[in-house]
């Protein structure tokens, strides 16, 4: 069963748990979180909680079985047990699926009879709506889809955030974070905690606090890493890595914006390349110093960077170099050592 992120919340608020969750969607902070206050309400104080709560990752796809295992067991001196399974990816195709079809059967018996003292929650990263496995757990399982924040739903959360840690901010100054953030929120949330603190005594979040304190990682990281990187300066393009990283920002978004910038600089290369420069520069990202860029590099070192970036992306959704966030940023710190050699010049 479907429910929206409110129909989730007001179930939660009557301390209604269903017995199988499946948390999905793009927006993962939120989605984390709420995998974290449902663990919450099925604990009491004076429950053995570190007995009853395991996380299993379906980086290794045999982790399904031992999930279904341990949910089918009775908890310990406490009420419920919660039962987390991380990094499933029902893919467009099979072979990128982290949860296999061979676990399909044992998977929907599972469904079909949950144990009612255990709460098992899937988080999955990728679900692809017409893959069977999909629709077995959104038909089977109560299904809730964390799709990004945007528009006035993010500007309510940063201020109602602001809120919660004892800090105010206006509308115009709410926006101004907004527009230098983005809809990340997990980095939002590490601005809002950074600002708030910063705020006090009074609490008050002003234009010049955010300006002082709030780096714009879109602007860096659509610009300033990949130009250290196409200038070959990989020590540079690693600290505006880092810095964009310790901020909060997600790697498969930042990766996102990396593969953009490329693709621009590709398409501008081939325009100069066929003398139309007047028509590179009309472009909205057609800059001096980005068409600078699009002159130095070779058009098939290009086509290398981009095909790497992909490669990455796969590696990072498929978990191949380890789970989680720790996973992720080593995939993207070695694609940026990559793309660092690949500076103009002969080979």
């Amino acid at each position: 069963m479907a429910l929206s992120r409110e129909q989730l919340r007001a179930q939660l608020r009557q301390r209604k748990i269903a017995p199988v969750y499946v948390l999905f969607g793009a927006e993962t902070y939120l989605r984390d979180a709420a995998a974290r206050y449902i663990a919450d309400l099925c604990f009491s104080e004076g429950d053995l909680r570190e007995f009853n709560e395991d996380e299993y990752s379906l980086n290794t796809p045999e982790n399904l079985r031992s999930a279904l295992a341990a949910a089918e067991q009775l908890p310990m001196m406490a009420a419920k047990r919660v039962i987390r399974v991380t990094e499933v990816h029902v893919a467009a195709s099979s072979n990128r699926d982290t949860l296999k079809e061979e676990f399909e059967e044992a998977l929907a018996a599972y469904l079909a009879n949950p144990c009612q003292s255990t709460v098992l929650i899937i988080l999955a990263d990728e679900l692809n709506g017409n893959r069977k496995l999909t629709k077995l757990l959104i038909n089977k399982a109560l299904a809730v889809e964390f799709k990004p924040l945007d528009g006035g739903a993010l500007q309510k959360w940063v201020t109602d955030r602001f809120r919660e840690l004892g800090a105010e901010a206006d509308a115009a100054t709410v926006r101004h974070l907004v527009d230098t953030v983005g809809n990340d929120v997990r980095r939002l949330n590490n601005e809002v905690a950074k600002l708030s603190a910063a705020a006090l005594p009074d609490g008050r979040v002003t234009l010049d606090l955010i300006d002082a304190l709030v780096p714009n990682s879109r602007e860096l990281s659509n610009f300033s890493v990949t130009d250290e990187l196409v200038a070959g300066r990989k020590d540079k393009a690693l600290r505006d890595l880092k810095k964009i990283l310790d901020d909060g920002m997600e790697p498969l978004g930042l990766l996102g914006l990396i593969g953009t910038t490329y693709r621009r600089l590709l398409m501008v290369n081939e325009m100069l390349r066929r003398g139309d420069a007047k028509g590179a520069s009309s472009l909205p990202f057609g800059k001096d110093a980005f068409l600078a860029s699009a002159r130095r590099i070779e058009q098939k070192k290009l086509v290398h960077a981009i095909r790497r970036i992909s490669e990455t992306d796969l590696a990072i959704k498929t978990s191949i170099a380890g789970s989680g966030t720790a996973g992720a940023r080593m995939q993207i710190e070695m694609l940026v050592c990559e793309l660092a050699l690949l500076k103009s010049g002969p080979d």
